[in-house]
């Protein structure tokens, strides 16, 4: 019990903190717009499902308060899908159909304070990658690119969100 407690106390003092639980933006901060991201790619609504993610990322993992018009909002989180490539990675050694996908996505992303105008994150070129696998037998061919996606969109949330709160 007392190795337990002087283990709390050392940890503690010297910063360390669970991920996810630090908040190092101003303290007038309490309310963020997450307007839709903008989309420069041809995939069609990548930068729809990203927005979402991030927003609800933001809530659960927060306490600020998340609202769609800048107007309404302390700060204002931008974002901009700006390439969405995908490549195969592996083949089928019998037919020579992809069996397995990978996805790059390239993204801005900034969070501007918004009577100020001070840029409080920035990330101009914040880049993700995922990998899918896909069946080749044809009969139970399976589009697993929109589960790729949302797993995509998942991890930019997480990603984007950490970097936010924890300042990385």
């Amino acid at each position: 019990m007392r190795f337990a407690l002087l283990l709390l106390i050392a940890c503690g003092a010297c910063g360390y903190h669970v991920a996810g639980h630090v908040d190092t933006l101003p303290e007038q901060i309490h309310t963020i717009a997450i307007p839709a991201f903008t989309n420069a790619t041809t995939q069609y609504k990548i930068a729809d499902t990203i927005t979402t993610a991030v927003a609800h990322e933001m809530v659960e993992r927060s306490h600020y308060r998340v609202v769609a018009n800048p107007e309404d909002a302390d700060a204002v989180l931008n974002g901009a899908v700006m390439t969405f490539t995908s490549y195969p990675t592996t083949l089928d050694q019998n037919t020579g159909r992809a069996s397995g996908i990978a996805v790059i996505l390239h993204l801005k992303i900034s969070l501007t304070e918004r009577p100020s105008g001070k840029v409080l994150f920035n990330r101009p070129d914040y880049m993700i990658s995922e990998q899918y696998e896909i069946s080749v037998d044809p009969k139970s061919y399976f589009d697993e690119s929109p589960a790729a996606v949302d797993r995509l969109s998942r991890d930019v949330a997480r990603s984007v969100v950490s970097g936010i709160l924890e300042r990385f």
